[in-house]
């Protein structure tokens, strides 16, 4: 590579002498748009050409290679105006009236529309000749003249009800969008480059970048402008993202050193003059470009998906937001002729792989849900129009008179118009509110729990999460280092050594060691405050070493002074391959002189020579490194302690190495000394790995640390709880049982390993990808797997991807790895990760709160509509009524219960997997319980409820009738038992207490608080719109009565067992496999019951002692049915030994849990249970 400071040959020399133009700019923004289009040698060529080199480049933008811009904020804004900002604009958000109209395209409520509109027009129709009895009973009852000419008002509510629903989605949508965009904002304003101005490093928000800045390029970032290379140590580019090549390309200034946005930095460092920003990059213009085509695309995504739309939509913008941020560089992928489909899966929300858990579920239940709705609604017309087809023409034996057409026009119109309401109320559009103020508020409320999260479903995903696979340092440690342990000069130090105990050749060497063979920018800054710590910048390892530099009392600073990094002569930077580094100097005298730090395993075994006690060196053969490895190594490994080889080799001025060859430069090395460097457990992290382990969850640790620390971490943190077999691997012992012969990794062999396998050491990103798409793709559990795994480096990126849940370090973390991240841990700590599985968990209860809620509205509203169509002609509840309660069930109730807070009672629990029915056992009872208590009183009321108030019947009223107090009376007391029945929806496990905790969320007390002051004046002040007759103060109170009862209802169904209710659409898991078949189920089924029980016990901590009488009686059946089965069995049984057998099998199969484990015999149930 050469003396890089000096690689530029005569024509950079010619090119620096040349002036400056004064004035403006030496170049024009069209001219490094040109030149940045340009690869390779023909870009060098042109760049000498026009400018000499890089330098002279730099001199026409007025700007110092080695100090960077000197000006101040009002030049550094002339640089804007004049070759533009580091910003892409981002598509124009929605407006309201576009999201007003969005909300339109629903297909029930235009049905609505149609109706109302048709109903407002033959409202204003009366037949001719003032004669209607020939019409017959159709038109009478409408004695008063007001009350006829009123009959507009029902058709204008609905309409009026319909543009409140609109309003109120296009509402939530509008905020949900803009709250996106402030959380893609956020996202943006924390990204921040390197850069040299006034001649110190600074960091500076991505946006503020101009051309001009000199930027600091180092492993992991991903580029966010256009420039070329001024100086770079073995700099390896990943341009995929622009060339879809996914060869990684090697950058240097005297071969290509053309960098460009968007691109990831996979090995190396350096420096590079910025030359394009924004739209004018190579990334801008390809941005630019798919504007138009991306918006297009955008529409028929809508048209597919109306309710996700919003969510999709601001995903989309984000991404394209604010120059080259996070860049997400998907459509560049199909521009160039990527794959499509992965391109659609990305725009949804990220690089997912299945819907998620919630996502599946939720679509499967909404569209049986319809279906059903659909059915109903049908059946109700039918029968309305044949029951009065009937019953005018054929028992009156009435004519068709031509001018009653419209009179019965108007009546088809109502009876069509309250099977659309039956569809409206059936059909639950209000669940993927729900889902996104659910997915939102969490979001939201997990930000202060320092998890930034990316794409939405990962949020309710974490919350399934079956297994962590995490990193140990930083996450599970302080990433704090400090070097505790040295072995120098023959002598194990077990503190930091004083500087007198080292021979000053050794001393010399081995701070020139550590201060050369480092980042620059890795450096140990004073503490902000008096009395903290110093803070470490950088590489945290190397911190670690440069503390033990200043604790032996010398100063990195002067040593690096002496040697600027422009003068270092060849870098092997340290990789997940390498596990070392190595840096090349020119010694004065001539020659050159290599510094290798790196593993220690790996290192030792590539010296041969080792420092002794006098600073001289000494050979160093298999059994001095065997020594070394047993009394040095090990016991620091055991400690915890991470350890590293430091060491160096001369080598003579010719003839020079051949420096591409790095197995032979960096081999036949001197060690100087070996380091044990402490990284200490966060004290929170054991207490979140108990919590995991409480909830179901395995913690795994994945690390490139040595086995014995690995080892020695997990032990401290509880991953590796004692008593029990645990597999500790490292990477090589791991590939060796998972691979076949060929090399190729085999499931079955993986399966054998991964269950067992708490530590995965000295791992590389390969094995860490490999270990999450087999446990994922793994098939031995009951349930599909869902793993989340964290990781820092520009190499994790594919497991990152390849995991239901990437988390990525917001301080540790490459650009590359949190791009690939679907949450971003802010401040690093796995206690966060716990906090996010809280949350998670939250959100699919919120989802299954609202669910009981609504479920239990729609059976009842549902009922009531049909059955009162068939029996009355007439639905107790009215088309508006109706629209009324979908609101409250829809959007208010969503934002009441999909705001209830997290508690630590949700880790107390086995993750629900992808297999369990979203409507649990005691949900589908409590579902069906209220359900029964609403319609009893219901139609208690409608057909005795005339007498009991002594009031007029509502029953059979005629067209245009006024409203009656009859049924204004079941009206209210249907709301009022929703209102009860929303504070019972609290509480999905059968716990008693449903206040529990109320007061933490005033959302939903100020809900369901409004929805009782506005249902009061619906009632009283309605009048003819809402179909509503002004009520006393008893009738209120009645009212009420039978609300609060719902409340007392809600305690007898805590009673109730919910073990042998069927859920209907339960999916059946792979248990299926070693079922019983047939009626041979009855014990095998009895066994399970009880199993689930105890897993609903399990879910049920809290309420454990509440409900121990209840349990008992549950397991005093089953154990009744079992027993009967076991004497069934020795019954049929042809012999003795058979009858053992039987018996035997039918006790292993209890003992198993009655799932149908793998190997319990088909026979194994009493097959003639009474």
């Amino acid at each position: 590579m050469g003396d890089l400071a000096n690689s530029t040959g005569d024509a950079g020399a010619r090119g620096r002498r040349e002036p400056c133009p004064g004035g403006g700019f030496g170049c024009t923004l069209p001219e490094l748009r040109a030149l940045m289009e340009l690869r390779g040698a023909e870009a060098l060529l042109k760049v000498q050409e026009a400018y000499g080199d890089v330098h002279g480049l730099c001199c026409r933008l007025k700007t110092s290679p080695t100090e960077g811009l000197a000006e101040g904020a009002a030049e550094l804004e002339r640089r804007r105006q004049v070759f533009g900002q580091n910003w892409i604009p981002p598509k124009r958000p929605k407006t309201f009236a576009e999201l007003v109209w969005e909300a339109l395209q629903d297909v029930t409520l235009i049905i609505l529309e149609v109706a109302a509109v048709v109903s407002l027009g033959l409202s204003f129709y009366a037949p001719p000749g003032g004669d209607t009895e020939a019409c017959g009973h159709v038109s009478g009852g409408a004695e008063d003249e007001g009350e006829a000419e009123a009959g507009w008002i029902e058709g204008a509510a609905i309409l009026l009800s319909v543009a409140c629903v609109v309003l109120v989605t296009a509402f939530n949508d509008w905020s949900k969008e803009r709250q996106f965009r402030g959380l893609q904002s956020r996202i943006e304003q924390e990204q921040r480059f390197a850069v040299v101005r006034h001649g110190r490093q600074l960091q500076v928000p991505v946006a503020e970048l101009v051309v001009g800045d000199v930027a600091q390029v180092k492993y992991g970032d991903l580029l966010p402008a256009d420039g070329i290379l001024i100086q770079g140590n073995d700099l390896k580019i990943d341009e995929s993202a622009l060339t879809g090549e996914s060869d990684h390309v090697r950058k240097s200034v005297d071969k290509d050193p053309m960098l460009l946005s968007g691109t990831h930095v996979m090995e190396g460092s350096g420096k590079m003059v910025v030359t394009a920003v924004g739209v004018n990059s190579q990334t801008g213009i390809i941005f630019t470009l798919l504007g138009a085509g991306g918006e297009e695309e955008e529409k028929k995504e809508k048209k597919g998906k109306p309710q996700d739309g919003a969510v999709e939509n601001i995903q989309n913008k984000a991404k394209k937001q604010d120059g080259a941020v996070a860049m997400e560089m998907q459509p560049l992928k199909s521009a160039e002729g990527g794959d499509v489909d992965e391109r659609e899966r990305k725009r949804s929300g990220g690089p997912k792989k299945e819907k998620s858990v919630l996502q599946g579920k939720l679509t499967k239940l909404a569209v049986q849900i319809g279906k059903a709705g659909l059915v109903m609604s049908a059946v109700t017309v039918i029968i309305l129009v044949l029951y009065f087809v009937i019953e005018t023409f054929v028992v009156e034996g009435r004519a068709w008179l031509a001018e009653c057409t419209p009179v019965y026009v108007q009546y088809w119109v109502k009876f069509f118009i309250i099977g659309v309401t039956v569809l409206v109320v059936a059909v639950p559009e209000g669940l993927p509110l729900a889902v996104t103020i659910s997915l939102a508020y969490s979001v939201k409320k997990m930000m202060r729990d320092n998890n930034l999260v990316r794409h939405l479903d990962a949020c309710e995903t974490m919350g399934n999460a079956t297994a962590i696979c995490s990193d140990k340092t930083g996450t599970l440690t302080t990433n704090r280092m400090t070097v505790v342990q040295a072995f120098v000069g023959d002598t194990h130090f077990r503190a930091p050594p004083d500087p007198a105990s080292i021979a000053p050749r050794t001393l010399d060497l081995l701070v020139q060691a550590i201060s050369i063979n480092s980042a620059y920018t890795t450096k140990i800054l004073p503490p902000e405050s008096a009395g903290g710590l110093p803070r470490q910048v950088g590489n945290k390892t190397e911190c670690a070493l440069l503390g033990l530099v200043l604790a032996l009392r010398r100063d990195y600073e002067a040593v690096r002074a002496q040697v600027p990094e422009e003068q270092l002569y060849k870098v092997y930077t340290f990789n997940s391959v390498r596990k070392s580094m190595s840096t090349v100097t020119r010694l004065p005298a001539g020659g050159f002189r290599l510094y290798s730090k790196g593993a220690s395993e790996i290192l030792l075994r590539k010296c041969c020579a080792i420092l002794g006690g006098s600073g001289e060196a000494r050979a160093f053969g298999p059994r001095d490194r065997e020594d070394v490895v047993r009394k040095v190594v090990e016991p620091m490994a055991a400690a915890g302690l991470r350890t590293l080889v430091l060491a160096f080799r001369d080598f003579p001025p010719v003839p020079e190495p051949p420096w591409e060859d790095e197995a032979a430069v960096v081999g036949e090395l001197t060690c100087i000394a070996v380091v044990g460097i402490e990284d200490p457990v966060r004290p929170e992290v054991p207490e979140a790995i108990r919590k995991c382990q409480r909830a179901g969850i395995t913690v795994r640790m994945v690390t490139g640390d040595n086995l014995n620390t690995a080892r020695a971490i997990a032990a401290k943190c509880g991953i590796l709880p004692p008593g029990e077999d645990w597999l500790c691997l490292e990477g090589k012992e791991f590939n060796r049982r998972i691979r076949n012969e060929k090399g190729e990794v085999e499931q079955e062999r993986l399966d054998k390993v991964w269950p067992k396998l708490r530590v995965l050491a000295r791992s590389s990103p390969t094995d860490k990808h490999t270990l999450v798409k087999g446990i994922i793709d793994s098939t031995i559990g009951d349930q599909r797997q869902v793993v989340a795994v964290t990781g820092d480096g520009t190499n994790d990126g594919p497991a990152l991807k390849k995991a239901d849940v990437g988390f990525a370090m917001g301080i540790a973390g490459t650009d590359v790895a949190k791009e690939a991240s679907d949450i971003i841990l802010t401040d690093d700590n796995f206690s966060s990760i716990v906090k996010a599985v809280m949350w998670g968990r939250n959100v699919y209860d919120s989802i299954s709160k609202f669910l009981q809620f609504q479920l239990t509205v729609n059976v009842v509203a549902v009922v009531v509509a049909f059955t009162g169509a068939c029996i009355t002609q007439d639905s107790p509840l009215k088309a508006v009524q109706m629209l009324w309660v979908n609101l409250i069930m829809d959007t208010f109730a969503s934002l009441a219960l999909a705001t209830e807070p997290p508690t630590e009672a949700l880790l107390l629990r086995k993750p629900y997997g992808r297999n369990k029915p979203l409507i649990s056992r005691t949900m589908m009872k409590n579902i069906l319980g209220h359900a029964a208590y609403q319609l009893v009183i219901i139609f208690t009321l409608l057909f005795v409820g005339e007498v009991f108030f002594d009031i007029d019947s509502g029953r059979n009223a005629p067209l245009h009738s006024p409203p009656s107090e009859h049924y204004t009376i079941i009206f209210n007391t249907f709301v009022m038992m929703q209102l009860f029945n929303e504070i019972n929806a609290r509480k999905i496990h059968g716990e008693r207490n449903v206040f529990d905790g109320i007061f933490a969320n005033p959302i939903f007390c100020s809900i369901v608080l409004g929805t009782f002051a506005i249902q009061i004046v619906i009632v009283q002040f309605g009048g003819k719109p809402f179909s509503c007759s002004p009520l006393s103060a008893e009738q209120w109170l009645w009212c009420l009565f039978v609300g609060v009862g719902e409340l007392v209802w809600g305690q007898v169904m805590a009673w109730v067992p919910g073990g042998r209710l069927r859920c209907p659409g339960a999916v059946a898991g792979p248990a299926g496999a070693g079922a019983p078949a047939g009626g041979a189920a009855a014990a095998a089924a009895a066994a399970a019951d009880e199993d689930e029980d105890e897993d609903e016990e399990e879910i049920d901590l809290a309420e454990r002692e509440l409900r121990r009488g209840q349990v008992l009686w549950v397991r005093g059946l089953n154990r009744i049915q079992t027993q009967m089965a076991v004497v069934g069995t020795f019954k049929r049984s042809g012999s003795f030994q058979g009858a053992a057998r039987r018996r035997s099998s039918v006790l292993s199969h209890l003992q198993e849990g009655g799932t149908g484990a793998p190997g319990t015999p088909a026979h194994a149930g009493g097959e003639g249970l009474p």
